[in-house]
């Protein structure tokens, strides 16, 4: 049977417990593992955070650089925070800086002072942080995005793609790395037992068809829409085993502002959580206002790509270091980070708690 994709189930129970990863003194990390489907949570989830609260709304206007991709449906909330008010009651003046996949220069940007914050995946901005960039991470925002497709009868679970080919759009992309780190816990090296292949997003399909690949892994929309057409099927996504009860996006700062300006980045990041927690209230609001930022796609198809992901969690503070450090051990596990990287260390390293 193909690897099932989950969306969080019972999240209300488990607040405050966020990620299935806890620790085992300072290294050992316990996988989890689920089956089954089931709806995301309606309510916001996370760690505790009130964010309702008027706690941190600046008591005088600030302008502040957000850099982003607009063009990204996972981070439509972000794009719509605006219209919505939500940047203005914390008396945020936001201008967006749209650097589409760009994450060295949007990272760049962070730590040179040309952008104040950012959002993007976790799973791209690790090694780069890990390399030295002044930037620090304050919060995770949501699960899911991540789509790993095949044809009907191809390969039916991670262990069936030894020997296989899969393409991808970068090598250093987030799903790249989230499926290598799949591959490995399921008994394949992703570096020696499978070969990856580059090729621009809207010719993955096409390769799969004609046998180049066996596997094509890739971000939404572009991905979902593929496994829409016949004779595709999804594989895996990243909502699965512990990573189903973890962000995949993040809220990042310049390290100057954590450091010297901790209420602004705190406003920033609650604004954030409160434009996911209320998209994960109202998709059909979030998906006819993101129209005037994507292109080539509709109202039905951003709602139905919303409603696959989980806007209803975030998380904060100590539950999200536990997630940056599954992440980094992982990315270690599959020879991204450095042998010597400490996990926890680097987790706590990288993060910044503006609501402590």
């Amino acid at each position: 049977m193909p690897i099932a994709s989950f969306n969080r189930r019972k999240l209300l129970a488990l607040a405050g417990t966020a990620t299935a990863a806890t620790l085992f003194g300072r290294l050992a990390f316990a996988d989890s593992s689920h089956a089954g489907h089931s709806e995301h949570a309606a309510q916001p989830v996370g760690s505790g955070l009130d964010l309702d609260s008027n706690r941190w709304v600046l008591p005088e206007p600030r302008k502040v650089r957000l850099a982003t991709n607009l063009n990204a449906v996972c981070l439509a909330p972000v794009a719509v925070a605006d219209s919505q008010g939500i940047f203005k009651r914390h008396n945020l003046d936001v201008e967006f800086v749209n650097f589409g996949n760009s994450t060295e220069v949007l990272l760049e940007s962070m730590a040179t002072g040309k952008a104040d914050a950012a959002t993007g995946m976790a799973l791209r901005w690790l090694k780069a942080l890990e390399q030295g960039f002044d930037v620090k991470l304050t919060a995770g925002t949501h699960g899911g995005c991540l789509r790993l497709l095949t044809l009907d009868g191809g390969p039916q679970d991670f262990a069936a793609l030894k020997g296989t080919t899969i393409g991808v759009t970068d090598m250093a992309a987030a799903d790249k790395n989230f499926f290598s780190l799949m591959l490995k816990r399921h008994g394949v090296d992703p570096v020696r037992d499978v070969t990856w292949r580059v090729y621009p997003i809207d010719l993955l399909s096409v390769a799969l068809q004609k046998g180049e690949i066996q596997a094509a892994s890739g971000s939404d929309p572009l991905m979902y829409r593929v496994k829409q057409q016949p004779g595709f099927r999804e594989l895996a996504t990243n909502m699965i085993e512990d990573y189903a009860n973890m962000s995949c996006c993040v809220v990042g700062v310049s390290g100057q502002l954590a450091r010297n300006d901790t209420p602004v980045a705190a406003a920033i990041t609650h604004s954030i959580l409160q434009a996911h927690a209320w998209a994960s209230r109202n998709p059909d609001a979030v998906a006819e206002e993101f129209l005037k930022f994507a292109i080539n796609t509709s109202k039905e198809e951003v709602r139905a790509i919303l409603t696959e992901h989980s806007h209803g969690y975030y998380s904060v503070g100590n539950t999200f270091v536990k997630e940056i450090a599954v992440y980094a051990r992982d990315l270690k596990n599959i020879e991204v980070l450095r042998p010597r990287t400490d996990p926890l260390e680097f987790a706590e390293g990288v993060h910044a708690n503006v609501f402590a």
